[in-house]
C-alpha cells in the first residue's frame, strides 16, 4: 500500500479561503489603527503649537517681545516660534523660543512640503467658522479635507 505525501487541491482551496477571510477582517482593523495613531499625532501637534502661540501672546502682553502699536501680540509666522525672538526685559536680550521644532500636520499627504506649509492658518481678525490667513497667527488647523473617526472634519479640530 502506497501513501501519497502532500495536500489535495480541496485542502489547499479551503486553506486559502480561510486565509482570505482572515485577511478581510484584519486589513480594515489595521487601517483604523493607523488612522487612530495619526489622529493622536494631530491632537498632540495642535496642542503643542497652540500652547506655543498662547505663550508668545503672553510674552508680548508682558512686554517681553518687541511690538508696534498696531500689532495684537500674535506671531507673524510659525517659524518665529522656533527661531525665537529677543526678550526685551532680559539684560542681554536673550532669545525666547516657544518650540524646539515645528511639528508637521500628520494628515497632510505630501511629506516633501515644509512643516510650516502643512498647516492652515487663522488670523486674529478672521471668524472661527471661516478661518483665513492674515498678518498674524491666532490659530491653526489641519488642511486635510478628510474627517476623523468621530466624523468631525480634521479642519475643525
Amino acid at each position: 500500500m502506497k501513501f501519497r505525501h502532500g495536500f489535495t487541491l480541496i485542502e489547499m482551496m479551503v486553506t486559502l479561503a480561510i486565509i482570505a477571510v482572515l485577511a478581510t477582517l484584519v486589513v480594515p482593523m489595521a487601517q483604523i489603527s493607523v488612522q487612530r495613531s495619526k489622529e493622536q499625532e494631530l491632537r498632540l501637534a495642535l496642542r503643542e503649537i497652540r500652547n506655543a502661540i498662547d505663550a508668545y501672546k503672553r510674552a508680548a502682553d508682558e512686554g517681553r517681545l518687541p511690538r508696534d502699536s498696531t500689532a495684537n501680540g500674535y506671531p507673524a509666522s510659525l517659524q518665529v516660534l522656533v527661531d525665537g525672538i529677543g526678550d526685551e526685559k532680559h539684560p542681554k536680550r536673550q532669545k525666547i523660543r516657544f518650540l524646539r521644532r515645528l511639528p508637521r500636520d500628520p494628515m497632510f499627504p505630501d511629506v516633501a512640503i515644509d512643516a510650516e506649509k502643512t498647516w492652515g492658518l487663522r488670523s486674529y481678525t478672521s471668524e472661527s467658522n471661516d478661518p483665513k490667513e492674515g498678518s498674524d497667527i491666532y490659530d491653526i488647523h489641519s488642511r486635510s479635507p478628510r474627517s476623523g473617526l468621530n466624523n468631525v472634519p480634521y479642519r475643525d479640530w
